[in-house]
């Protein structure tokens, strides 16, 4: 079969066909002699052919043998490279004679395997160092002189038990050269304690990062990587799926707290956030209830594996998995971890089936996926299958099969750092067997053959950092289906991911870090918008066409009298009111951004403007309306002449204090766009997203007191509008004829604007509601002023046909006073008090002259007695009798005799 594969590169050589010999340095190499008293296994090619040829192609191997009671020393594979060159070529193979068991001097090596706990991992992990053992102590090339013995004992990950049995290791005979524990919590116990003793510590699984302290661990060494190698790959994944919000959820042991601080230093330089940190020591269901309220979503879970069932069993209560969550979980729990039976929990195998599907692991490189052959002369899936064999059940069911070829490559590195130490790698005259507590010597060259390790193991290149810690690849798998598949490698000395794109989600898409956030605008109804501003167009059609109407007929004698500029100045006011709807309608949906401030300033002066020049001129008459016509008696003189620049002047001040307040505020606190947000919405379809609703508004830094001043001037003006309407409804006057109607237009705008404004501010968060006030308040109050001032003037207009002027009523009527009321009543008042004057003078004059006659009659009556009556009935003689009384009727005056 082998024949067959290699078969087209052996059709090139020479023997084979008759084609030219590759190049040695870029097709293969060059064929190698076998040793003295051995020979080479060439696979798959006759005597014949190899004599035929002078080079081998790359990637294939060869393999030495050696004759009788002789074996190999050295490597016993050699593989042709790339480069033309074999593996392993510095050091050289021989064939040498076999040394009996029984001359070998023992060193011993005292182990603490986990067989239970928190991690079980003894359960494979012992297997592996007694194959490894078994290999290595078959080898006359390694520890010739030596053979390696195992002492251990089950620690069950546990620092209490580890304790017990590490003083019966370091009190109880023999000595031990090296001591290999495996859980962390137990590794730092021992590390901790060995240099005491001057020990060696070398673990094959411990992944806690305090481990990696040289000046707290001076002799520790670990062919398993620090758990903090995972972090870089978690980071690059994080980074991939562009999350950037992730909780943590851990058990309380040093492994992984110092693991989490490393990861949540690394998140910080990515820019990606730990949002919510849990931690508990035996009962996460509380953490994991926590993460479900504060809506975890990437979740990074920190414990061992018996932990990790009582999590995932509250993972499910809570309904904390599924398309919405991704948990990333560490990758040395056996595979079917989550079937395990477990009596802590009270979940079955489907619910935690469920609960854990989709979830990724992060875990280091520990089988060789190259699958080349190591020191060992194994190849990484020869090893499993040899370990295999040896398991008492299925490696599924088997706790630490994952980290097995890290034991049995801790036993190799062992083995070639103790044959530097004794052979001619170290000094001369050192003996193993001289060892103890005490010899500080040995220790450190063993310390310095350790930490120079460097070779080809069935878990990969196994090599120590400055720390003591294996540097290895991450291999990233998923769970689907219930099974583990690998989506991934990550290097993270040289940051290199290399992704199959096997992975699957179980929405369809790696889930959002939170729930998405969709972020809509409340815009104004359209239909609403665009009724409301027909509405608006035709109020200011009908302003337009006032305005008109006033103007050409200001020589009419009845517009004449209405103050005519005025009412021009309510027809501008109401179409610069009702141009306001427009930029009060346009929000987001019509402009941007940038456009919004100049909307929003458009709809302050225009509503401003319009409402100083549309109720100041309707204020202004009934002002003077007031001022002239309810004084004394006494005061009315020096009022019946009405100026107009007075009123001019009036509608002036109001203007420019609209303008003044206007222009400070623009200048000093300008309106811009501002958001107001609500509380977030569910959308109506089953998708991980949440809809948070906005609001686009004018406003300031201040608005609240501007709106105080600008609101609180305006009010006063609305209040005393109604005030004043109120006591001239009764005023007849012929300079301001249309005032009752000007009072009833202020009464209907001052009703509105004084319900309209606090109402508005209410509904503010209410954008149609809001804006239906407003605009129908403005258009309303408009509509209304323009049919209470402009319709009657054009129905009397139009009607009774008064279209003279004022010069041709004069010549019609031969004097203007004739069909002036007001003109009448004056002159008649002004007769009347003329004609009381005189009336009062008679009365006077009479008075004295009846006293003179009185006077006169009784000086006669003294004189001359008086005359008996004439018998004949004549009158008397002598001088008339002066008047009794005197009578006024109109003009004339009645004297009155008796």
């Amino acid at each position: 079969m082998l024949l067959l594969l290699l078969a087209p590169l052996f059709l090139r050589l020479p023997g084979a066909g008759g084609a030219q010999a590759p190049n040695a340095t870029s097709e293969g190499c060059q064929i190698i002699h076998p040793p003295w008293e051995g020979g080479i296994r060439y696979r798959g090619l006759t005597r014949d052919q190899v004599k035929a040829i002078n080079f081998l192609p790359v990637d294939y191997e060869i393999e030495y043998v050696c004759r009788g009671e002789r074996e190999v020393v050295g490597p016993k594979v050699r593989k042709c490279l790339a480069n033309g060159s074999w593996t392993d070529m510095d050091t050289p193979s021989r064939c040498v004679n076999r040394t009996p068991h029984s001359e070998r001097r023992a060193v011993y090596i005292g182990a603490l395997f986990p067989m239970s706990g928190g991690w079980p991992g003894g359960q494979a992990c012992q297997p592996a160092v007694e194959m490894a053992l078994e290999d290595v102590n078959s080898r006359r090339d390694i520890l010739p002189d030596y053979e390696l013995k195992l002492i251990h004992h089950d620690s069950k990950c546990d620092p209490g038990q580890a304790t017990k049995y590490l003083y019966e290791l370091l009190y109880n005979d023999p000595i031990k050269i090296i001591l290999m524990p495996g859980c962390s919590s137990v590794s730092t116990l021992v590390a901790e304690a060995a240099r005491m003793w001057n020990l060696i510590v070398l673990s094959y699984g411990s992944s806690s990062p305090a481990l990696s302290n040289r000046q707290r661990f001076p002799t520790f060494f670990r062919t398993h990587p620090s758990a903090t190698l995972h972090n870089p790959t978690r980071v690059k994944l994080f980074e991939k799926w562009g999350w950037k919000k992730i909780a943590t959820i851990q058990q309380t042991t040093e492994v992984f707290t110092s693991t989490l601080d490393d990861l949540e230093e690394r998140v910080k330089e990515a820019g990606i956030e730990i949002t919510f940190r849990q931690s508990f020591f035996s009962d996460p269901a509380v953490p994991v209830k926590n993460l479900k309220r504060q809506d975890a979503r990437i979740i990074v879970g920190l414990f061992y594996e018996t932990e990790a069932r009582k999590v995932f069993c509250e993972v499910y209560k809570e309904r904390l998995f599924g398309k919405k969550y991704v948990w990333f979980l560490i990758g040395w729990y056996a595979d079917n971890w989550f079937k395990i039976y477990d009596p802590s929990i009270n979940c079955t195998v489907d619910e935690m089936t469920q609960a854990v599907e989709g979830h990724i692991t992060t875990e280091i490189v520990m089988l060789n996926p190259a699958n080349t052959r190591s020191i060992s002369n194994m190849t990484s899936q020869e090893f499993v299958e040899k370990l295999t064999k040896r398991l008492k059940r299925h490696p599924e069911e088997t706790g630490g099969f994952q980290e097995a070829p890290l034991a049995y490559d801790a036993i190799w590195a062992l083995a070639l750092a103790l044959n530097k130490t004794s052979g001619a790698g170290g000094r001369a005259g050192v003996r193993l067997e001289d060892f103890n507590y005490n010899n500080q010597t040995i220790t450190d060259q063993i310390y310095r053959a350790m930490n120079s390790s460097s070779f080809e193991g069935v878990s990969g290149h196994v090599v120590f950092d400055a720390s003591g810690s294996r540097m290895a690849w991450t291999l990233i798998e998923q769970l689907q289906g219930g099974s583990y598949k690998k989506i991934g490698y990550y290097d993270s000395t040289k940051d290199d991911l290399s992704w199959s794109r096997t992975d699957k989600w179980i929405g369809g898409s790696p889930p959002a870090d939170q729930t998405l956030v969709i972020k809509t605008f409340r815009f104004l109804s359209q239909k609403l918008f665009i009724s409301v501003s027909v509405l608006s167009s035709l109020g200011i059609v009908l302003a337009v066409v006032c305005l008109s109407f006033n103007i050409y007929n200001s020589h009419v004698r009845y517009i004449q009298n209405s103050q005519p500029n005025l009412n021009n100045l309510t027809a501008v006011g109401c179409s610069l009111a009702l141009a306001a709807v427009f930029p009060l309608g346009l929000d987001g949906y019509h402009i941007g951004r940038n456009q919004f401030p100049f909307v929003c300033q458009a709809r302050l002066w225009l509503l401003g403007l319009g409402f100083s020049l549309g109720y100041g001129s309707m204020f202004t008459k009934i002002w003077w309306v007031h001022t002239v016509f309810t004084k004394k008696e006494e005061k009315k003189e020096w009022r019946k002449t009405l100026e107009p620049w007075k009123l001019y002047a009036t509608v002036g001040l109001l203007v420019g204090m609209d303008v003044l307040t206007l222009a400070i505020w623009q200048i000093v606190d300008p309106l811009h766009r501002t958001i107001e947000t609500f509380a977030k919405e569910e959308p109506k379809e089953d998708i991980d997203v949440s809809i948070l609703p906005q609001l686009e508004h004018c406003s300031s830094k201040k608005m609240n007191t501007w709106l105080g001043i600008f609101y609180g001037y305006k009010g006063l003006l609305l209040l005393l509008g109604i005030f004043l309407a109120y006591e001239t409804k009764s005023v007849s006057t012929e300079k301001i004829n249309d005032h009752r109607a000007v009072g009833m237009a202020i009464y209907n705008v001052a009703v509105l604007c004084l319900i309209t404004a606090p109402v508005t501010m209410i509904l503010s968060s209410q954008q149609d509601a809001a804006f239906a006030f407003a605009s129908l308040a403005i258009v309303f109050s408009s509509y209304i002023t323009l049919v209470v001032l402009f319709v009657p003037k054009m129905r009397r207009l139009i009607t009774r046909g008064e279209w003279q002027s004022e010069a041709q009523d004069t010549m019609k009527t031969g004097s203007s006073t004739n069909n002036n009321e007001e003109e009448k009543s004056r002159l008649l008042e002004k007769e009347n008090r003329e004609l009381e004057k005189i009336i009062a003078e008679k009365e006077e004059r009479v008075s004295e002259l009846r006293h003179q006659l009185q006077s006169r009659q009784q000086l006669r009556s003294r004189r001359h007695p008086p005359t008996p009556p004439d018998p004949s009935g004549g009158l008397p003689r002598g001088p008339p009798e002066p008047p009794d009384r005197l009578s006024c009727d109109g003009s004339r005056v009645h004297l009155l005799y008796k």
